[in-house]
């Protein structure tokens, strides 16, 4: 399936893609589909009552993901795109007192969160680990509508209908249109680039000027570019501890202030671009932990792997300007894509293998391709990466963002410099392919045990004291 470099970068609110920004799409859907005429309903009747449940791993996280808020904010007619941070709040707020929702557009309708919203650890629904129920009733609550959707990672959300059609049946179309270079493999990614002469981002470019013109995807990209460095300039520039209870200090400010002191000084550090991508990376990440304003790449609960290294070739590459940095993204999104079709990015599936090695693989592309790489050699740099993140869990302390999600960006972002600076010293011959590491992920992933898949009820979640 063709995907959109913005089905893999999407704007929105943190602390999770699939926890926070897929409820909080999924609520807004179902208002869509209460208000529209496409499902019977009995002659006269009313809705009157909205009632959700979360499943499975939304289930286990969801106080700590933020993902009951985000059902509220949804069904208060809020998209993740647009609902303000410090707004978001007082909504809620609003809605719990006065047990009812009025989105605009739609009568009231009654909606009390503490009967209305359940977090159902006990019936897991089968489509995915992620998965959420919506119900209508009318004065009397009797049922009138029913639907179930899946949260499936970075954001996506799908109904029960299309996760199967998803399954039986891929698509290399968007909307209908069929694209030049529908590659769904790097096999093929490198055989069409060879045949082609074009480099990754021409391709990838290519493709998605077949959806839009190329002043409107430049601007697109430039907006993701822009959210991802006002989110990383407004991590550095907060303190304090972050949401949720485990009392954890926000320390990229602390630490930059330290790095900026050295710069100044001029001292040898022979560790200085490390520590600038770890801060950079760690700056997004308390952002996210925090419910500001994050992009996905691919997901919230990795956001700040591909920016912090998209910062460092600003930071430390005279040569890094405007047109580079969309071909970084277009590069990483062709990788992104190869992942999601093949494999997962969704922790709940695969586990933090899917989240932050995407991340790293993506980034690692992106990188050794405006450093000049050839397509070998990004496809090499993308599978060192994703190959040194193979089998990491996903096990979040009291299933937040933030221990050890935060720092695990910042060595994601390490990995993905590494990466990019071995391949491109190479001729791009390699060992592994990087299909082999996806489908080894994807492999992995299946063997899994459920607690180690953002579920919290295995690994670091269950040996650290909260304190």
């Amino acid at each position: 399936m063709f995907l959109s470099v913005f089905d893999l970068f999407k704007i929105g609110i943190g602390p999770s893609s699939s926890h926070t920004m897929g409820p909080m799409t999924a609520a807004r859907r179902f208002l869509d589909e209460v208000a529209g005429d496409d499902w019977p309903r009995p002659a006269g009747a009313k809705v009157d009552r909205i009632a959700a449940s979360l499943h499975g791993s939304l289930a286990y996280t969801g106080i700590g993901h933020g993902s009951d808020r985000a059902v509220v904010l949804g069904l208060a007619g809020q998209t993740p795109q647009k609902v303000d941070p410090d707004q978001a709040n007082g909504i809620v707020d609003r809605i719990v007192a006065d047990k009812r929702i009025s989105p605009p557009g739609h009568p009231s309708y009654r909606f009390d969160p503490a009967t209305d919203l359940v977090l159902d650890r006990k019936t897991p629904l089968s489509g995915h680990a992620n998965g959420m129920a919506f119900s209508a009733y009318d004065a009397d609550d009797r049922l009138l509508l029913k639907r179930i959707y899946y949260s499936i990672g970075g954001g996506f959300v799908v109904s029960e209908e299309e996760l199967q059609r998803m399954k039986v049946k891929g698509s290399v179309t968007t909307e209908g249109k069929k694209v030049p270079y529908p590659f769904k493999n790097a096999v093929e990614m490198l055989s069409m680039a060879a045949k082609s002469g074009l480099s990754i981002a021409d391709m990838k470019r290519v493709n998605e000027e077949t959806q839009m013109s190329r002043e409107k995807l430049d601007a697109g990209l430039d907006d993701i570019w822009s959210a991802m460095k006002s989110c990383i300039e407004r991590g550095l520039s907060q303190d304090g501890i972050m949401p949720g209870g485990l009392k954890v200090r926000r320390r990229a400010r602390q630490l930059h202030d330290k790095l900026q002191e050295q710069w100044r000084q001029n001292r040898p550090n022979p560790l200085l671009a490390n520590d600038w991508l770890s801060i950079y990376a760690m700056a997004v990440n308390e952002e996210n932990a925090a419910g500001g304003r994050v992009v996905t790449a691919p997901t919230n609960g990795a956001a700040g792997t591909l920016p912090a290294v998209l910062r460092y070739w600003l930071h430390f590459h005279p040569e890094a300007d405007q047109p580079s940095i969309r071909d970084f993204l277009l590069t990483a999104a062709a990788i992104g894509g190869i992942i999601k079709t093949n494999a997962s990015i969704s922790g709940a599936e695969v586990g933090c293998q899917g989240e932050v090695g995407s991340a790293s693989a993506m980034a690692a592309a992106g990188l050794c391709a405006v450093m000049g790489g050839t397509p070998e050699q990004v496809e090499n740099a993308a599978e060192i990466a994703l190959e040194h993140h193979l089998g990491m869990t996903c096990d979040p302390v009291g299933g937040l963002v933030q221990v050890p999600c935060i720092e695990r960006n910042a060595l994601g972002a390490v990995k993905a410099v590494t990466a990019a600076s071995l391949a491109i010293k190479g001729d791009g011959v390699h060992f592994v392919p990087l299909d082999a590491a996806i489908e080894t992920m994807r492999q992995t992933g299946l063997d899994m045990n459920e607690k180690y898949k953002e579920t919290s009820l295995g690994g670091l979640a269950v040996n650290i004291v909260e304190c």
